[in-house]
């Protein structure tokens, strides 16, 4: 339970998650990226380059999901990298990981909000849906206002139908579907589309699959056995996604031409549509809204964790860190961000807003391989408990560091005024911090320790 604390003492929240809740955050916030966005693999690499693309992005965030969950299970607090980068890097560094997480999650969740709007219009083209996708953002805000326990329950169930629907399609494809989609799939259909270049360009969109799933280490500080629930929660999860991505790219290339494929706005329904079979519709299309509702109340969840930790340790205005007296939850933070998600998602701009959140992200990627570096020399194996231990961190750091370039490189080529304009705006960011809130820190709360029987780190 979070209470107020003398000295040192910090408010904390409540520890009621188990590793099914940790897997419900992970997916939940990830699973839409299989209903969504990823078919652009398909127009800049093609069907061959799509899962090369897909299987590529499963490296980075394999390597992404074990060194963040070794360096969360011994980090027991909410903000996922933004709490390790506190202890591992300094106050700009964190400042700067808080601030990309807050906004890689605030954008995701517009993002969502704007394919809600999307799925209406497609049944209702003359609806103005901008109500009803602020009717969504204040019920999901008002479920984490009451408590993340029944929050992710519920995110537990909608997932779980959502991954059904996928595997059901799936079946019927394989076993009831018609032989020129079996045929379709094995001539790769457009195949390598644009050669080597093309798989560099579908890195951007190959992340719709997983992006996100770091934010499992957002809820160490809820977990009720961070050392146990944590990795074990991370790892199903992470499994469950690349099984939920190939087969997402098996049913959509079997059933899709590639030209459509790679323009559709929700490829998994139209795949059901393609097999003319109103249940599976019915069920894909309910699978469809239930992964844009999962994934933005876990946006909620890790956008408000992160914001709570950065004013709890003084980073940002104090205000932002008050709990709920009744529910223990970070009411402020997470009511601050509901008008800035609602925003960007009525700009309409879904392509730009989901470019935003993937830069935010890969720049954390960045901070994390440095970060799991520096954890291991400040604190080698044997100093202190871990609750899991990576293996060969170097050459996993450099295949995060590697990919994330590629990546990058991929982007630029479309969206090079995006790049620019978010590092701008994080170097705008980083400038006002020193200037204006740097002086304000206070040490004993920001460098607080309390959850950690640490021993001194080694010098580097």
């Amino acid at each position: 339970m979070s209470e107020h604390k003398e000295g040192k003492k910090k408010l904390h929240l409540s520890k009621v998650l188990g590793p099914m809740h940790v897997w419900a955050l992970g997916v939940g916030v990830v699973l839409v990226g299989e209903f969504m966005g990823w078919n652009f693999t398909v127009a800049k690499g093609g069907t061959l380059g799509a899962i090369i693309a897909c299987w590529v992005v499963g490296i980075l965030y394999l390597t992404i999901s074990a060194i963040s969950t070794e360096m969360g299970s011994v980090i027991p607090e909410a903000g996922g990298q933004y709490a390790m980068a506190k202890y591992l890097l300094g106050p700009l560094a964190a400042f700067n990981v808080g601030l990309m997480l807050v906004f890689e999650y605030v954008m995701l969740l517009a993002a969502d909000l704007l394919v809600v709007g999307e799925l209406l219009n497609a049944f209702f083209p003359t609806l103005n849906t901008m109500p009803f996708m602020l009717f969504t953002l204040l019920i999901l805000s008002f479920l984490n206002y009451r408590g993340v326990l029944s929050t992710l329950t519920i995110n537990l169930i909608i997932t779980a139908i959502a991954f059904i629907s996928i595997v059901v399609l799936v079946v019927y494809t394989v076993f009831f579907g018609s032989a020129d989609a079996a045929a379709q799939l094995a001539t790769l259909s457009n195949g390598l589309s644009h050669g080597f270049l093309g798989i560099i360009a579908a890195l951007q969109f190959g992340m719709w699959f997983y992006l996100g799933i770091e934010g499992t280490a957002m809820s160490a500080e809820e977990c009720r056995s961070t050392h146990r629930a944590l990795p074990l929660g991370s790892l199903i999860a992470m499994v469950s996604l690349l099984v939920g991505a190939t087969l997402t790219w098996f049913v959509c290339s079997s059933l899709i031409p590639p030209d459509v494929l790679g323009s559709s706005v929700y490829p998994l329904f139209d795949a059901a549509k393609e097999t003319g079979v109103p249940v599976l519709i019915a069920l894909l299309l309910i699978g469809t809204v239930f992964s844009c509702l999962a994934s933005s109340n876990g946006c909620i969840i890790d956008s408000s964790r992160a914001l709570f930790s950065m004013s709890r340790d003084t980073l940002m205005p104090e205000f932002f860190s008050a709990l709920h007296p009744k529910h223990k939850t970070p009411y402020r933070a997470t009511l601050f961000l509901v008008p800035i998600a609602a925003v960007f998602a009525f700009t309409g701009m879904l392509d730009h807003v989901i470019t935003f959140s993937i830069i935010s992200a890969l720049y954390v990627y960045l901070y994390s391989a440095i970060m799991i570096l520096r954890f291991r020399k400040m604190y080698p194996i044997g100093t202190i408990k871990r609750g899991y231990t990576v293996p060969a961190y170097k050459l996993l750091a450099a295949v995060i560091i590697a990919i994330v370039a590629a990546t990058m490189f991929g982007m630029y080529l479309g969206y090079w005024i995006d790049i620019l304009a978010a590092t701008l705006f994080y170097a705008i960011c980083s400038v006002w911090f020193l200037k204006f809130r740097s002086g304000s820190i206070d040490t004993n709360k920001f460098f607080s320790a309390e959850n950690h029987d640490w021993p001194k780190p080694k010098k580097l």
